[in-house]
């Protein structure tokens, strides 16, 4: 139990699942649209996306940036989106498990067979996905401890959402290895005292070999998951 009294503590939307932007493609079928419609493409290419620029400046929040991106999706299909889960499903279907990264399942697995905690701690978990789509996801029931802000109302970076974790795992932040691909929420575990990686989306696998290393875990680890 090379991990045991640690803590792998995971960003949900980003980090466990695949983003809108990598899932454009899909994204675009599902609706009927032509190949291109959906021309935002975030971190992906930030220069074409004056929205997620004013995110990432603090103009507005990561809420705004999806709900406006869920309006302006939904009348191109002369629909009225004003919630993130209709959104959601209308893109993703009905399965729930064709947007999680495998890369995810596979270090949630290396973390858990080498004795460490899991935790969630989201900002928006219900509130995108909402609680029926995230029922469909079982490898959810192996963690110990899942804070959302959709019901706490505390959203990461501040000190207190970082606190409900290490509180609810028992566990001192030194110890939890916090992954997260908002900066922002980074520096916030980092205030805090975690262990934490700044996730690149734009390279999953790079982001989970550091934090199993992280947790004392080689890559190796990560491969046999």
């Amino acid at each position: 139990m090379r991990a045991a009294g640690r803590a792998l503590v995971l960003d949900f939307g980003g980090v466990i699942t695949r983003t809108l932007f990598e899932t454009q493609p899909e994204n675009e079928r599902a609706l009927g649209l032509p190949p291109g419609t959906l021309a935002w493409r975030g971190p992906f290419d930030p220069a074409a996306d004056a929205l997620w620029r004013s995110m990432q400046a603090g103009e507005i929040t990561e809420r705004e940036y999806y709900l406006e991106r869920a309006r302006e999706t939904g009348l191109r299909v002369g629909e009225i989106w004003t919630s993130l889960p209709r959104f959601l499903r209308r893109v993703r279907g009905a399965d729930p498990m064709a947007a999680i990264r495998p890369e995810a399942l596979a270090a949630i697995g290396s973390a858990k067979r080498a004795g460490a905690k899991l935790a969630v701690l989201s900002n928006e978990l219900d509130l995108f996905y909402g609680d029926e789509l995230r029922a469909g996801l079982a490898f959810l029931r192996d963690f110990d401890l899942i804070v959302d802000a959709t019901y706490t109302g505390i959203l990461k970076p501040d000190p207190r959402a970082y606190r409900l974790v290490t509180e609810g795992l028992a566990l001192a932040p030194a110890h939890c290895v916090y992954v997260d691909d908002q900066m922002r929420n980074v520096l916030g575990a980092v205030a805090s005292g975690f262990d934490a990686v700044h996730f690149d989306v734009t390279r999953p696998a790079e982001g989970f070999r550091m934090a199993l290393e992280r947790l004392g875990l080689g890559m190796e680890s990560g491969h046999h998951a």
